[in-house]
């Protein structure tokens, strides 16, 4: 699952999954405007990941600037993945599907991305949410030219990221909440390309199968092709129809939407 279309709903998805699920915690009782916040964070960094590969959505985004971002990822990827493998890892080039799809860069990008919004409001912070507005912008149109669409993408990515920090408060819950919002939205983009040929090395510097870098993966009979009928056909309506129900379910808790009062959203309550 590698179009941008696809991870950026899978992030949304995944958001509102576990904000719809989380009812006896604090993360599952959001305001609406920290949902919504969450919302986008979760959509931009479900294209976070792949800017270790220079040719993907994220890296040509904010032109030179994200293409420069994704040389030196690309180039820090391919050194440790070179400095870690261990035998019977593959003796592939390049970097792409290496530090990035881990769940320890899941991790400091949730850490990197609380600290921000807890503590750096005046330049940092307006950076971050311009950043994952702008992917989480980009990341929902399937085909789009440098040419004619970066003005419509950075025009639309300052005005959600005027929102996001007008709903973005001190509090240390508020930050924690966007955290893992970027988190969820790394760890959706690892399973979609878990289910990829390719695999994802999601668990790495855990040895598994004496493979530090260890593709996780379904039985090859369950995997797609990255970009295929199935993922287009299938894959991204189904995760569609789960970010609107989930969603629904979600605000619907904040209080967002009350005509929906009365309707039975959630089969387990």
């Amino acid at each position: 699952m590698s179009t941008g279309p696809t991870h950026a709903i899978s992030g949304l998805a995944a958001w509102a999954a576990v904000t719809a699920l989380a009812a006896d915690s604090a993360i599952g009782n959001l305001s609406t405007k920290g949902w919504l916040v969450g919302a986008i964070l979760a959509t931009g960094a479900a294209l976070l990941p792949d800017l270790d590969h220079p040719e993907s959505t994220v890296s040509a985004t904010f032109g030179p600037v994200t293409q420069a971002a994704s040389s030196l990822l690309n180039g820090l990827s391919s050194g440790l993945y070179r400095l870690t493998r261990t035998k019977r890892d593959s003796k592939r080039g390049g970097g792409h599907r290496g530090f990035t799809h881990t769940l320890v860069f899941a991790v400091i990008a949730t850490v990197v991305t609380t600290a921000i919004v807890q503590t750096s409001r005046s330049w940092a912070l307006p950076l971050l949410m311009f950043f994952f507005c702008g992917l989480a912008v980009r990341g929902i149109m399937h085909k789009w030219s440098p040419r004619h669409d970066a003005l419509w993408i950075t025009g639309t990515a300052l005005i959600l990221t005027y929102a996001c920090l007008k709903w973005t408060d001190h509090s240390d819950a508020n930050a924690a909440a966007c955290g893992v919002a970027v988190g969820i939205g790394c760890i959706a983009h690892y399973l979609g390309d878990a289910i990829t040929e390719q695999g994802c090395p999601i668990l790495w510097p855990v040895p598994i199968g004496l493979k530090t870098w260890y593709p996780v993966a379904p039985p090859k009979i369950l995997r797609m092709r990255t970009g295929g009928r199935v993922e287009m056909a299938l894959v991204g309506p189904v995760l569609t129809v789960v970010a609107i129900w989930m969603s629904a379910i979600a605000l619907h808790r904040t209080g967002a939407l009350p005509m929906l009062d009365g309707i039975r959203l959630a089969p387990w309550t």
